[in-house]
């Protein structure tokens, strides 16, 4: 049989493929990956960056921060108020560690009987902290500030993948402008680990949504290493894994694996802490004793929800302004949550938005932190999102940079100088 140059040409091209295959196109996947999560990135970075200056005006046209000590709202410059409060307590740890004990305050009667202690602060966010100051060459505030802007892209781009694996893309990028703006969003870009356990909550959700059991058992477990109250978050982990086992959808292995693996980091934090102080409670009488910060079935919130309005301040760390704001984002939580429920989302983002507002609104704590304490409620912007999502992405911006300009004042100056966040 004859063989024309035509064929051995093919034979040639088909060996070559064969035995060399061709790399996959970097340039078009990073183009791809760039159309697909550019303008989340755009959208959210922009809408922060006008809060965030609105804020630092807001700060240095009222000036009290150069009369207040340092590790309460106060500073040289405006900036140095995003190190203050909780922001002083997490560079301590990352400079020098724990020392957990409960010390008594001497003749102390009222709330407040136990001296101040870092191990009420958990340990994710100060390692990385000391992590990245250690990998940069940059100061402890620096690296925490560093830690905490890259957690806030992080978490803005896993809401808008639930949103858009949701709603559509126009819903995504109107719940990750939401993330910019929303009453609490002032320590998003703050030595804070707020932004760092939304963005770990947010991608758990996003895995358990997409089924990949042991990414969400291991991302429920570093939450747990950054804030007591991802037991919301192991919980809603546990009842997707029991809906999958009982539906059959994914074998047993995995979701048994997430189950085990999620409470890991926070058991082994508060078990190393009751050593230390030689009483596995430990952790919650500092709680108690020294931040007057406990469990009381909503009592105090209900104080305040029926204070506020008639314009009384009796009741329990009172901060006027800020309790104002508390008490709007209560109800608007509360006006939300039914509108949450009526779009039917995955049970882990429902189990998930109820534990978490249960958690927070029926603990004894500083009211004034409770629209700090309600911005991993993440799942909350769904309904909004899905409105908004009939805007154009030009009226979109508008609206939520209108927000964004005002969330200077709601979102962050009135959680730093006007309450204690």
């Amino acid at each position: 049989m004859t063989t024309t140059a035509t064929d051995t040409s093919s034979w040639n091209a088909r060996l070559h493929d064969h035995v060399a295959p061709q790399s996959p196109d970097w340039r078009r996947q990073l183009a791809h990956t760039a159309k697909r999560f550019g303008p989340v990135l755009a959208m959210y970075g922009t809408l922060k960056l006008i809060g965030f200056a609105s804020f630092m005006c807001l700060l240095h046209s009222a000036g009290k921060y150069r009369t207040k000590n340092p590790r309460f709202g106060g500073g040289e410059h405006p900036w140095d108020v995003l190190a203050s409060w909780d922001g002083w307590w997490y560079q301590q740890i990352a400079a020098h560690g724990y020392h957990p004990e409960l010390v008594p305050v001497r003749g102390a009667t009222g709330l407040i009987t136990l001296e101040g202690n870092s191990a009420a602060f958990f340990p994710l966010y100060p390692a990385l902290m000391r992590l990245t100051s250690e990998a940069t060459g940059l100061g402890l505030y620096g690296a925490g500030l560093l830690v905490s802007i890259v957690a806030s892209f992080a978490a803005a781009l896993g809401i808008y993948a639930i949103a858009d694996h949701l709603a559509g893309r126009r819903a995504g990028l109107a719940a990750a402008g939401l993330w910019a703006v929303w009453p609490g969003s002032g320590v998003e870009w703050a030595v804070y680990s707020d932004s760092l356990y939304v963005a770990l909550a947010a991608w758990t959700c996003h895995a358990v949504i997409n089924r990949r059991w042991l990414t969400a058992g291991l991302l429920a477990c570093a939450a747990g290493l950054n804030r007591p109250t991802a037991v919301a978050l192991f919980a809603a982990v546990a009842v997707a894994a029991v809906l999958t086992l009982y539906r059959r959808q994914d074998g047993v292995l995995r979701p048994m694996a997430a189950l085990a693996v999620a409470p890991i980091g926070l058991l082994a934090y508060l078990g190393w802490v009751g050593h230390r102080m030689g009483d596995y409670t430990g952790y919650f009488k500092l709680q108690s004793g020294a931040w007057a910060h406990e469990w009381d079935y909503g009592r105090q919130t209900l104080d305040v929800l029926m204070s506020v309005p008639v314009g009384q301040r009796d009741y329990l760390f009172a901060w006027p302004f800020a309790d104002l704001i508390g008490v709007g984002v209560v109800l608007l939580a509360f006006a939300l949550l039914p509108l949450l429920i009526r779009l039917r989302p995955p049970a882990v983002l429902l189990v998930y938005t109820v534990l978490t507002l249960a958690l927070i609104l029926g603990s004894q704590q500083i009211f004034s932190n409770v629209s700090r304490y309600l911005l991993p409620a993440f799942p909350l912007f769904l309904p909004l999102a899905v409105a908004l999502r009939r805007l154009s992405l030009t009226y979109q911006f508008m609206l939520l940079g209108v927000l964004a300009l005002a969330s200077g004042s709601y979102a962050g100056y009135a959680l730093f100088e006007l309450g204690v966040p």
